[in-house]
């Protein structure tokens, strides 16, 4: 497999544990939906090489739409785009 699309295919599995995974941590706990959606928005923003530490914060602002906050600081939009791809936009 190539690197690229090996890399395409984590990401993409990443966005579909957003969206899945949130759903239905929420109907069972909301605090563990955030636990989970600001660990899922961390590893997200890893794979894409932006600096941030852990995300402390995740403000959904729409489907499959959050604004996370970072330990250092950084505010980053992690959407996903009508491809399917994860983008991540620093605020």
């Amino acid at each position: 497999m190539r690197h690229a699309t090996r890399w395409t295919a984590v990401i993409a599995g990443v966005s579909l544990c957003l969206g899945l995974g949130a759903g239905l941590a929420r109907a069972a706990d909301p605090v563990a939906d955030e636990a989970a959606v600001a660990k899922d928005l961390t590893a997200v923003i890893a794979l894409q090489s932006l600096p941030c530490g852990q995300v402390l914060r995740a403000a959904k602002q729409g489907d499959n739409d959050y604004l996370a906050t970072c330990q250092d600081g950084n505010r980053y939009r992690v959407t996903v785009n009508p491809e399917g791809r994860v983008v991540v936009t620093k605020q």
